[in-house]
Order: C-alpha cells, then structure tokens, then sequence
C-alpha cells in the first residue's frame, strides 16, 4: 500500500489483483447485475487510486476499498433508476459418488436454496447488503460495518432484523414445500 500511495503502479495493480474478485461481489450485492457489477468495480478502483492519497496509513485496505465499491454501486443504481434484485448464483458441486444424498435430497435442497435467494431478493437494499456480505462474502461485521459506512451496532440490528425476515419467508414457504 505505501508504495502504491508513492506512485508505485505495479504495486497498485496488486492490490487489484488480490481484492478484484471482492470488489466484483461487493457492486454485484448492491446492483445485483454481473456487467453493472464489473463496470462499478473499476470504478471503484478508478476513484480508490484517485484517493490514495486520503488512505488513512494503519487502517485496513479491504474495507476501504469495499467502501468505495459500494457507493460507487449505489450511485450507478440511483444513476440509472434501478431497482434490480439480487440474483446470486449458488454453485452446486456435482460429483457424484457412494456418500452422494438421494435425488429426493439434492431436489428438496436446491428448492431451499431457491427459497432461500428469493427471500434475499426481496430484503430491501440495506438488509441485502449486510446479508450478502456477512454470509455470502464471508465478511466479519467490523469490516461490514466498515464497508457500509455505519456502525458496528447497525450491522448487528440490519443483521437481526433480515435473518428473521428470511426465517418467516422461509418457514411459511417450507411448510408447503414439505406438506
């Protein structure tokens, strides 16, 4: 980071190779569309590169970046007038071998996966985000706190208030899915 804040180009070019993929997911969260996603990640690595100079030494670069991913998203969607809903793509392994569940098993959980991404989709753009990436970025709530420019404690409340949202939409749509 240092040398990329003394003009270091190869240095900031590897800083976009190791968070490119995050940056990517981060914009798909918000946009919820894979072209709008990948133009709003560089984007954001445009204005990051811009701003290196306001980078505060010490504090972590990932969430920093994520942090500008995310507006970036934000002001692409408000730009646009869109409101597109979340489509994330769960990559089901399909090797198949003696410990392989029935088909009635892979059936009942790709409908749970479906269920599960619908009721994502329907979260308002807050919750969805804060969902997507604390369990689908696999991002600790500091660095989610820190990405989406709010406090520890918002995360924590955002958090609460979408996962029993998806227990109620996901309750009520098992119940006839198992009838």
């Amino acid at each position: 980071m240092s040398r990329a804040r003394r003009g270091d180009a190869d240095a900031f070019a590897g800083l976009v190779a190791a968070h490119q993929e995050m940056t990517f997911r981060t914009a798909y969260l918000v946009l919820g569309d894979a072209g709008e996603a990948e133009d709003a990640a560089q984007e954001a690595f445009v204005r990051a590169y811009r701003a290196l100079d306001r980078f505060r030494d010490g504090e972590p670069f990932r969430p920093w970046l994520l942090r500008i991913a995310v507006n970036t998203a934000r002001n692409r969607r408000r730009s646009a007038g869109r409101r597109a809903g979340l489509r994330l793509r769960v990559e089901a392994n399909a090797t198949m071998d003696a410990t392989a569940p029935s088909a009635e098993a892979t059936a009942l959980a790709a409908e749970r996966r479906r269920l599960l991404l619908e009721a994502v989709n329907e979260l308002g753009p807050d919750d969805r985000l804060v969902i997507g990436a604390r369990y689908f970025l696999d991002l600790s709530e500091a660095e989610v706190a820190a990405m989406a420019g709010v406090p520890r404690g918002t995360v924590k409340s955002r958090l609460f208030r979408a996962r029993a949202k998806l227990a109620k939409a996901i309750g009520s749509a098992e119940a006839w899915t198992d009838g």
